[in-house]
């Protein structure tokens, strides 16, 4: 309602009544959703499953609209609307010179209503529903500031690659509904876990394959497009067109962390495939790792943090990979704090120094801002593991869950995530010592930088909170079988309980990963700062190569744009131009046009020239029937 309001009506309503409807709903929803969470995940009361009203009905297909609570969507209910919520008002300060307002808070909320859509349904058509809203939401946002070219062609980009995805994740639906007759959770669950559906299906030139697998993986390649993940991460970094706020709510509360949720929701039918959970733990495992790579050389503030998002998503994957759902759904919360944190933090930092956002244009601003420098502190310490902040709990139980699970995959997932925690301390590291230490690079911006508007600093301190305190309040969900209603497990799946049981430098070593991180970041750029320039410029080619994102950009750029451009041209140029317009319509238009020319000469309006005509004529037909 709040959206609707502030969309069709703020011209009328101002951007004060705009705000406050947006708002006002966004805290209705936050107290509604902490009164859930403590009914139905403290209190452990009954999961609640209600249809709501018949949605489609056309022959046998029947979908109704309903609500499915239980633990997870709970969880899920306090990371939206308790983030989003803060944003808006975050978005108070930070867009108060922007004339488009009311536009911009309706979009908001229409995306954070997109997400609860989805975290809510209990049908796959429902998710569905919710999974394209946030693509539609993430569309409109990103390009928001649509006079800006870059900004038109970024949402563009996360539109285009979002398609890819969906459209596995629309064939995944199909295949669910061919196989199980229903896209009811309850009835998909329950017939997958009693082995009531057809073990193979015919997939195009593959023939038969395995029913489970080829639904999960199409699932997967849906949550690789909405979640960022590797070869369809390439849109992420580009959405920092959008306002800070924007970036915040896609890579914190909704978009990129549907595909996490999808998963884990689906367990009981990922649990029947270990081909597709090996899939899932690879894939999360490179992305964290790549993603990681790419951000130690960024030198745009949101993109760091933007590339720090497309990593932790990895360790999200992997965890659920290894059958490890619950701390997969316990770092999306954590990672859900610090991580809006951190953004909101580089837009006050952004703010304060004139809608900067070149971090080698920064430095010594911790005298200056030195609130925004504590909370993006905490959102760093966080974010890196340090002991006893809400990223330690998570991060180090997921890198735990994968040494327990002793599988092969499961090992290279640890391995690499362990090399990702090392750069991520490092980079993260990087972004603060390049910006709050050392001396001011540009002069005239740290004279007028200055602290933001309480609207601005009162969400960071509220999530600040909650990156410390987040990781204690929610480590239950790690232990026992906090998600039983939610999340199934095949037998011998025991990784995150064996966790709790492994080697103490196990749980300890990525406290050492945190501590090499820093040293090294420390020793680049505050210790040695000519260093960095000399490393990149003797090592180039390895510095261009990640500056570029390992070029996957000019990659697809030459394996899917120029194709489709030049496919394009040839039909514009040769099918529309040459033949359509050339021999077709304009074609035929012009031979009528020389004919008439023709025939119009010969009407001279002279007696004589007609006579003349008449005796040729009849000179000919003497000539041939005579």
């Amino acid at each position: 309602m709040g959206s609707i309001i502030a969309g069709l009506f703020g011209r009328y309503i101002g951007r004060a009544m705009s705000q406050a409807v947006t708002i006002g709903g966004m805290v209705i929803s936050a107290v509604l959703a902490i009164v859930v969470f403590f009914e139905i995940a403290v209190g452990d009361g009954p999961v609640i499953r209600e249809e709501i009203f018949s949605w489609i009905v056309a022959g046998d297909f029947k979908v109704h609209f309903g609500i499915l609570i239980d633990r997870m969507t709970a969880t899920m209910l306090i990371v939206v609307s308790g983030i989003s919520t803060l944003i808006h008002i975050y978005s108070i300060g930070y867009m108060a010179d922007d004339p488009h307002q009311p536009r911009f808070f309706s979009y908001l909320s229409f995306f954070t209503f997109a997400m609860l859509m989805l975290v809510t349904g209990d049908n796959f058509l429902q998710l569905f529903f919710g999974w394209e809203g946030v693509g539609l939401a993430s569309y409109l946002l990103i390009g928001f500031w649509y006079q800006k070219e870059s900004a038109c062609n970024a949402a563009m980009k996360a539109f285009l690659v979002n398609r890819v995805g969906d459209f596995g994740f629309a064939l995944g639906i199909f295949g669910i509904y061919m196989v199980f007759g229903t896209l009811d959770y309850a009835e998909v669950f329950q017939m997958a876990g009693t082995d009531q559906f057809p073990k193979t299906v015919d997939f195009i030139f593959f023939g038969a394959v395995d029913t489970i697998t080829l639904i999960c993986l199409l699932l997967f390649i849906g949550a690789m497009g909405k979640s960022a993940q590797f070869l369809l991460h390439t849109w992420l970094p580009d959405a920092m067109e959008g306002p800070t706020p924007v970036s915040a709510l896609i890579h914190a509360a909704t978009m990129v962390t549907a595909g996490v949720f999808m998963v884990c929701r689906t367990s009981p039918l990922f649990e029947l495939s270990e081909t597709a959970l090996t899939v899932v733990t690879l894939v999360g495992a490179v992305t964290a790792l790549f993603a990681a790579t790419v951000g130690l050389v960024q030198n745009d503030i949101k993109k760091v943090i933007a590339y720090s998002t497309c990593s932790q998503l990895g360790y999200m994957f992997f965890a659920a990979g290894v059958s490890a759902y619950s701390a997969a759904i316990f770092h999306l919360m954590t990672h859900a704090f610090f991580k809006a944190l951190l953004f909101l933090s580089a837009g006050a930092v952004i703010h304060a120094m004139h809608h900067e956002q070149d971090m080698r244009k920064m430095g010594g601003l911790r005298k200056k801002i030195p609130i925004t420098y504590a909370v993006m502190m905490i959102g760093t310490l966080a974010l890196t593991g340090f002991p006893y902040l809400a990223g330690f709990f998570s991060k180090d139980a997921i890198l735990e869950a994968a040494y327990a699970s002793q599988s092969t995959t499961g090992t290279i997932a640890w391995v690499m995530g362990m090399m990702a925690a090392v750069l991520t301390s490092f980079y993260s590291f990087r972004l603060v010592f390049m910006t709050f230490h050392g001396k001011p690079r540009d002069q005239h911006a740290y004279d007028h930088a200055h602290e933001a508007p309480w609207s601005i600093r009162g969400p960071l301190l509220v999530l600040a909170a909650g990156a410390l305190f987040a990781g204690w309040l929610g480590s239950p969900m790690v232990h026992g079988d906090w998600f039983q209603s939610a999340i199934m497990l095949a037998p011998g799946h025991t990784a995150m309980a064996d966790a709790h049981h492994v080697a103490l430098w196990v749980k300890w070593l990525p406290f050492g990963a945190f501590l090499i991180g820093v040293a090294l970041a420390w020793l680049l750029y505050i210790k040695l700062t000519t260093l960095p320039k000399i490393l990149a410029e003797t090592y180039l080619g390895i510095y261009k190569f990640l500056l570029n994102a390992w070029y996957f950009d000019k990659l697809y750029d030459k394996l899917f744009v120029e194709p489709a451009k030049a496919i394009g041209r040839g039909f514009w140029q040769t099918g529309d131009v040459t033949i359509i317009d050339g021999y077709g319509v304009n074609g035929i238009a012009a031979t009528c046009g020389r004919l008439a020319q023709w025939f119009k000469g010969m009407q001279t309006g002279y007696v004589y020239h007609y006579a003349f005509a008449m005796i040729i004529g009849l000179l000919v037909l003497v000539t041939v029937y005579s």
